[in-house]
């Protein structure tokens, strides 16, 4: 019993759980700052907003509920740790179900299934890198939580066998990338697509999952018309971002190569070597032009990988960071079984190709990991007091002291970044995802707050509601404040904010205290400024410290 898949997946849920408990610290990674928006929606949520109706996201809001409904258990929790484990919640019931059924017909394969979700569901570690010093990775959060799902559903399409399980399976997997990010809602219906025609899904299965996720849906718009504001969301940014697609199919082959060569060539190593049982099922799929000839010649191992690693490459156009491919292991998992000591021509070449193809991300973020479990021996805390949970982080003392002389140059060379951000530039290339940028934000945040706190104190004014002009505004959640409806959390006005309508700008108007960072200026803040400039008028500057202006009514 203790070597069961079963009690091992309770047990690292279990030690996961006990771990939220306690305060732990992290060693910050590249754009740390992107989990400001988990923080910020469970604030707003706390004050009855709901995501979508009453502000802007950039994703579904599945991922933003897990992690208020958890942080009410977990007021302790390192907040990167609990965003990434709040997803247990989805996923360890169904793998509990596909692993119930893996394990009767083989132990191993059971855990060969589970140890890749745990090491993907665990470690909050993307498979790309943005830094020399080692860290855990704040951004890409969503982008991992849909590929584990995909690595969930793809899982149950492989192993599954009972109808009824599958179409559970399914449906749940669906509904939850559905509600985290579109995207992998697209990548997964790639998938399930393919397992009807291929027939692992009967026609019935498929017409009862829609059902029951169409209920599923319909109860969430009759709760307010949350599906329909999700919709018109994803329509809106859709209209930002939209053009390019070829380039970003080429950028995300380029970035992941070494999984998609490797996995190309595994495809052609299958095709040559089945052949002759490819053009037998071609040759009675011309002759009978049925449905059965078709699934005969689809249901195999070659096409499977193909379907999925073009649903894994579809979804790195639209992600920056992640865990990318992960969902194809339950796919080559299969073609380990079938190959590995059948003493069929060419198996060794057929191994050898799965290898390379599963091993990259597997090896990557359990190589960063380790990384960063060991440099955190020699990090040392962020000197903080206003931060919270947020400031739970270390980092390498040279990064650390970088940050701090780097504000300074910021606060004393005001006009040197206005005139690089009027060149609609940043200072450099790579700003967001450098350490010394990420820290250094969070001292601005730190002192900011402690800004605020000594002009409340000194006017005897409070500001009940508080809006940053920056990508994400840690202020409400971290002083107890109130936000700006209507507006997006993820304020990124390239991409992800739209032209705000007259209920924004109103909401804009009636903030008490509308902050722009100075540390540095940027091309990106700049833009939010002129943005929401029309319900900003009238209003007075006041300074709160070196590196934030504030807007206050006059």
């Amino acid at each position: 019993m203790l070597l069961s898949p079963l009690v091992v997946l309770s047990g690292a849920v279990l030690i996961c759980a006990l771990l939220l408990t306690q305060p732990l610290m992290l060693p910050l990674g590249a754009m740390y700052w992107d989990l400001v928006l988990y923080i910020d929606a469970a604030r707003r949520m706390a004050d009855g907003q709901v995501p979508l109706l009453d502000f802007i996201t950039p994703v579904g809001p599945l991922g933003y509920w897990l992690y208020a409904g958890l942080g009410d258990v977990f007021p302790k929790a390192q907040p990167l740790l609990l965003a990434q484990w709040s997803l247990f919640a989805i996923t360890a019931p169904p793998m509990v179900l596909i692993l119930r059924e893996a394990d009767r017909a083989s132990r191993a394969t059971a855990f060969g299934l589970l140890l890749p979700y745990l090491v993907f569901q665990i470690l909050p570690i993307n498979v790309e890198q943005h830094s020399f010093f080692p860290g855990i990775d704040g951004f890409g959060i969503y982008n991992r939580q849909i590929s584990i799902v995909l690595y969930v559903l793809v899982c149950g399409l492989t192993t599954l066998r009972d109808r009824r399980v599958l179409t559970g399976v399914l449906v749940w997997c669906l509904l939850a990338l559905l509600l985290i990010k579109i995207t992998g809602f697209l990548a997964g219906g790639l998938i399930v697509a393919f397992g009807l025609v291929a027939g692992r899904i009967d026609i019935r299965t498929s017409l009862l999952a829609i059902l029951v996720g169409g209920l599923g849906l319909a109860i969430l718009e009759l709760r307010g018309g949350l599906l329909s504001a999700y919709a018109a969301s994803i329509l809106a940014l859709l209209e930002i971002n939209a053009g390019g697609i070829l380039e970003r199919f080429f950028r995300a082959a380029s970035l992941h190569l070494d999984i998609v060569a490797a996995g190309s060539a595994l495809m052609l190593t299958l095709g040559w070597l089945e052949r002759q049982q490819l053009m037998a099922c071609l040759r009675r799929l011309v002759r009978e032009r049925s449905w059965p000839a078709l699934r005969h010649l689809l249901d195999r191992d070659l096409f499977w990988l193909a379907v999925t690693l073009v649903a894994g490459l579809f979804l790195e156009t639209q992600n920056t960071g992640g865990q990318a491919f992960i969902f194809v292991w339950p796919v080559l998992l299969g073609i380990v079984l079938g190959w590995a000591g059948s003493g069929r021509h060419g198996a060794f070449a057929v191994l050898a190709l799965v290898a390379a193809t599963a091993i990259p991300p597997v090896e990557t973020v359990l190589q960063r990991a380790g990384r960063a479990g060991l440099a955190q021996a020699g990090y040392i805390p962020l000197p903080q007091t206003h931060l919270g949970t947020l400031g739970q982080v270390s980092q390498h003392p040279e990064v650390v002291g970088r940050a701090a002389k780097m504000q300074a140059i910021y606060a004393g060379s005001i006009e040197t970044f206005e005139a690089i951000a009027r060149q609609e530039i940043l200072p450099g290339q790579t700003l967001y995802s450098e350490l010394d940028f990420q820290l250094g934000w969070l001292l601005a945040v730190d002192a900011g707050i402690a800004a605020i706190l000594a002009h409340e104190a000194k006017t005897g004014v409070r500001f009940a509601t508080i809006m940053s002009l920056n990508f994400v505004n840690p202020f409400p959640a971290l002083m107890s404040r109130g936000s700006v409806r209507h507006i997006a959390i993820g304020a990124d006005p390239f991409r992800a904010v739209p032209q705000p309508d007259a209920k924004a700008l109103a909401a804009v108007a009636a903030a008490d205290l509308i902050l722009l960072p100075l540390c540095p200026v940027t091309v990106a803040n700049q833009a939010l400024h002129r943005v929401y400039a029309p319900a900003m008028a009238g209003r007075r500057e006041i300074e709160l410290g070196a590196c934030w202006k504030g807007f206050v009514k006059g």
